[in-house]
């Protein structure tokens, strides 16, 4: 078997606990190339699902990483793009199925959920994660810049279907942004297209870390407080998260290895060496900051550092 490095973790989650993340893609490669997205611009926008690695290579990864006996809460397919562009998926949730009891979670942009296979596949998983920041065709390019060949109104059919036959939860995201969808209209539009969808519960985030585009700002503590109230939901800046996890033994490979699908600011550093007992943090911080593959941003008075 090819080492591929598709799981990763446990990760913190403020939605979720403590996750064990399985990318089953390549590097940023998405339909999507949302504005706020914080690995950064899509390497690879594609809209044709593909077969990018071996479902049988990825749940053989999967087992080494049950012999280590980590403590999680959930098994999360997500990583760095669209889950649902792989090919495989439905293969791999029956395996992880066979191998664990702990919830399978899959988190998507929900983008091709108009597609009867897509839907059939994620029945495998106990909770998924959709998106919906957009409430029209006009509000989808400018937050989530889809491929050219998705349309709104399709990919929003195909969630609304999936919410009908779907037996697991279902948690919807709404990612708002300063003056883009966090007004009063938009809001009302947001909750209309909610009510159509038979969901479980719905998570107001805005960006925490560094954005793809340098022009989009979070949206305000009393927009986020209107949603939460107009959308019935639940604000993810309430949650706590707990903390990075990585079996790697070298500081510096194991922050690398998190940041590719999750990046992590300088007090999520601090908390990851404390956590690893690091004496010598002075060496750590010099390694980092002269790594080619690590790329740092600023945003809101923060460092944080992702994979160039």
């Amino acid at each position: 078997m090819e080492k591929i490095n598709c799981v990763f973790g446990p990760i913190p989650s403020r939605r979720l606990g403590s996750s064990l993340g399985i990318s089953p893609i390549p590097e940023r490669t998405c339909n999507h190339t949302c504005v706020y997205c914080q690995l950064g611009r899509t390497k690879h926008l594609i809209r044709d699902r593909r077969m990018f690695f071996p479902p049988a290579d990825i749940l053989a990864e999967f087992d080494l990483f049950q012999e280590r006996q980590l403590d999680y809460d959930v098994v999360s397919i997500v990583g760095e793009g669209e889950p649902t562009l792989y090919l495989g998926l439905g293969e791999l949730l029956r395996g992880l199925k066979q191998r664990t009891t702990k919830p399978l979670a899959v988190i998507t942009n929900g983008a091709l959920l108009a597609d009867p296979q897509v839907r059939a596949e994620l029945q495998h998983a106990d909770l998924t994660l959709p998106s919906l920041d957009a409430y029209d065709q006009a509000s989808y390019k400018a937050i989530n810049r889809p491929h050219g060949r998705l349309d709104y109104e399709e990919s929003f059919n195909g969630l609304v279907e999936f919410s009908r036959t779907y037996p697991g939860q279902i948690w919807l995201e709404v990612m708002l942004l300063d003056g883009v969808n966090d007004d009063p209209k938009s809001l009302d539009k947001l909750a209309a297209r909610i009510a159509q969808v038979k969901h479980d519960r719905v998570y107001i985030n805005t960006p925490v870390r560094p954005p793809a585009e340098s022009h989009v700002r979070p949206a305000s503590h009393e927009r986020i407080a209107q949603a939460v109230e107009r959308l019935n939901g639940i604000s993810i800046e309430s949650l706590v998260a707990g903390h990075f996890h990585s079996n790697e033994p070298d500081e510096v490979e194991a922050v690398i290895g998190i940041i590719r699908r999750h990046p992590m600011n300088q007090f999520e550093l601090k908390g990851f060496l404390a956590s690893r007992q690091v004496q010598e943090q002075d060496a750590f911080w010099q390694r980092l900051a002269a790594d080619p593959r690590v790329n740092v941003v600023e945003y809101k008075g923060i460092l944080s550092y992702r994979a160039k």
